[in-house]
């Protein structure tokens, strides 16, 4: 799961990262990338010393850097993080988006109420947490099964 709990051996503190799943890493991009080039390129071998290779290559080169430019900016838009602290009195959650903007919430962890919309969030089982007049989503980047445990697991710190 892209979330774990920390908590220091008899403390009253809990911390909760979140992240997105990153299924490529930066060396099974850069593996993809080339052997996507490699095997663009088999096809054009019988083409090499003409004057046709060099109007196709143009071609071959832009789909290669397509690729590779929309890889790097989905793995850049994939470094969300989100922190949960829980400790006695207070529920805090910062969230730092991509661009490294940072977004922060806080409230009594008494107040504090999770909510689970099944169907009328933007996902499936939309997590959010309520307090201090505020409602705040959490995790709406992990998938369906996630959110369900996260959710479960929200609700079992909570009611420490």
């Amino acid at each position: 799961m892209p979330y774990r709990w920390t908590s220091e051996p008899g403390a009253q503190m809990q911390e909760l990262r979140i992240w997105p799943h990153n299924s490529l890493p930066q060396r099974g991009m850069a593996a993809f990338v080339l052997a996507t080039f490699t095997l663009i390129l088999i096809p054009a071998l019988p083409l090499l010393g003409s004057v046709v290779l060099w109007g196709l290559l143009p071609f071959v080169l832009g789909a290669v850097w397509a690729m590779y430019y929309a890889l790097r900016r989905n793995r850049r838009a994939r470094q969300i993080i989100e922190v949960l602290t829980l400790d006695a009195e207070e529920t805090h959650l910062i969230r730092t988006e991509a661009d490294g903007q940072v977004r922060e919430w806080d409230c009594n962890r008494y107040w504090t109420k999770v909510t689970k919309y099944d169907d009328e969030g933007p996902v499936p089982h939309y997590i959010t947490l309520k307090g201090k007049g505020r409602e705040v989503e959490i995790g709406a980047f992990l998938s369906e099964e996630e959110r369900i445990a996260l959710y479960d697991d929200l609700t079992r710190a909570l009611q420490r």
